[in-house]
């Protein structure tokens, strides 16, 4: 089973490292396709791997999208080129760089979201980073980084998120926290990613209930093995002995994630539903509770 950590860390791959600092680019005009109620969803790390998946799909349906992206060379041109891409799926976007594991920075991208577009209806806490090693190896440093990440920036970019829109007194809205299989089985070799995934899990049903009084729903996607760029680099023999281990015998698709990501974003048969993990795994899962 050594290759079990390696998979689990594609799946880790699919998000975007945690921006540094909270800059606003590129924004453009409102395109002509945006539907007249457009929401306003807001994607950390979106602008690469499955934020941008979910970004694309979303924007086909006329919404309005806040980019969230790492302020690392070459990421905000990236960053831009969503927006753009966006723009031609019929949706509109701005990009807003920021450091998801400092809590001034997720107060300053909300604030530059709803300066822009006056409210945020959705917010999709996407972002996160891998550190893998076995746990005897592990450095202090790398347990910490990840936490600070995956589990405290989805901390803060939530109670940032609350905050401002209960301020604005806007009407509710909804939160989607990417977590993972691998914080419901645990992973070898990735005690801090895993740690921080079954913690996100932890926080939504928390602040489902927290955040209920004031119409917020909150719930968690798990991913299984998804198709990403690092899939296509590894041997063939490990991906199809993972595909064995698949109960439907293949990997998913970054757009079966962001198909259940945009359900629970903008469709009314999800207003009632809340405090929830949804496992979209192919069966890995099976029978865990």
């Amino acid at each position: 089973m050594k290759f079990l950590p390696l998979l689990f860390t594609i799946v880790a791959f699919t998000h975007a490292f945690a921006p540094r600092s909270t800059v606003v680019s590129h924004r453009p005009g409102t395109s002509l396709h945006v539907a007249d109620d457009a929401k306003v969803v807001l994607i950390t790390g979106g602008s690469q791997g499955l934020g941008q998946a979910m970004a694309y799909d979303i924007a086909k349906d006329g919404q309005k999208l806040v980019i969230n992206y790492i302020d690392f060379p070459g990421m905000k041109e990236q960053a831009d080129e969503t927006c753009e891409e966006i723009k031609k799926l019929g949706g509109d976007a701005i990009a807003v760089a920021g450091d998801v594991s400092k809590p001034e920075d997720c107060a300053d991208m909300m604030k530059a979201a709803f300066e822009h577009y006056g409210q945020v209806d959705v917010l999709i806490n996407n972002a996160g980073i891998t550190k893998d090693n076995l746990m005897l190896r592990m450095k202090p440093e790398q347990w910490a980084a990840v936490l600070a990440v995956n589990l405290s920036g989805v901390f803060f970019c939530s109670q940032a998120y609350f905050k401002t829109a209960i301020k604005k007194k806007q009407p509710g809205g909804r939160v989607i926290n990417i977590a993972s299989v691998s914080g419901m089985l645990g992973n070898p070799g990735q005690a801090n990613y895993s740690s921080t995934k079954g913690g996100v899990i932890s926080l939504t049903r928390t602040c489902a209930r927290e955040f209920a009084y004031k119409n917020f729903k909150c719930n968690a996607i798990c991913p299984g093995f998804i198709e990403t760029a690092m899939t296509a680099k590894i041997d063939p023999a490990i991906l199809e002995k993972t595909k064995e281990m698949i109960p439907l015998k293949r990997l998913g698709k970054p757009s079966e994630i962001a198909a259940m990501a945009k359900f629970l974003a903008l469709n009314e048969g999800a207003d009632y539903i809340t405090g929830h993990c949804f496992v979209v795994d192919g069966g890995v899962a099976t029978g865990c509770t």
